[in-house]
C-alpha cells in the first residue's frame, strides 16, 4: 500500500468535513438572515403578526408556518436550515401568499425566494471553498 493513503483518508472523512461543515453553517445563517429581512420588506403590514412571523431555524419550522424546505433525507439533518412565514397567530400567511377566492394574492415570500437563491448558492459554495483551500 502507498505511504500516507491512512493519513490522506483520515483527513478526507474527518477534517474536511469539519471545516466544510462550519464554512457552511455561516454561510447558510448570513443567507437566511439576508432572506428573511427581504421578505420582511415585502410582506404586508396589517397588524403586524405576519410580519413578526417571518424568521429561520434550524430544524422545524413552528406550527402553521408555511417554509422553504428544500432537502432530500440523504442529506444531513443537522444543517437543514428553515425559513418560514407564518405562526399560530399569523396563520394567514399562505392565504396572504397565494390568494384567496375573496382576497387577491400579495406574494412576498416564493419572490424574494426567487430573487435571492442564486446569490445565497454562490455565497455558500464560495465559503465552501474557501474552507476546503485553507485546509
Amino acid at each position: 500500500m502507498v505511504e500516507g493513503v491512512a493519513s490522506f483518508r483520515r483527513f478526507m472523512y474527518q477534517t474536511v468535513p469539519k471545516a466544510v461543515r462550519a464554512a457552511a453553517r455561516g454561510a447558510l445563517e448570513k443567507g437566511a438572515d439576508e432572506l428573511v429581512d427581504y421578505i420582511r420588506s415585502l410582506a404586508p403590514v396589517d397588524d403586524g403578526f405576519l410580519l413578526t412571523s417571518i424568521g429561520w431555524t434550524w430544524g422545524e419550522p413552528p406550527k402553521g408556518a408555511i417554509a422553504l424546505d428544500d432537502i432530500s433525507p440523504d442529506q444531513d439533518p443537522s444543517m437543514r436550515i428553515v425559513v418560514y412565514a407564518g405562526s399560530e397567530l399569523a396563520f394567514y400567511a399562505s392565504w396572504v401568499e397565494f390568494g384567496t377566492s375573496k382576497a387577491p394574492a400579495h406574494p412576498f415570500f416564493w419572490p424574494a425566494y426567487r430573487a435571492l437563491r442564486s446569490r445565497i448558492r454562490s455565497r455558500i459554495t464560495r465559503a465552501i471553498n474557501k474552507a476546503i483551500r485553507s485546509l
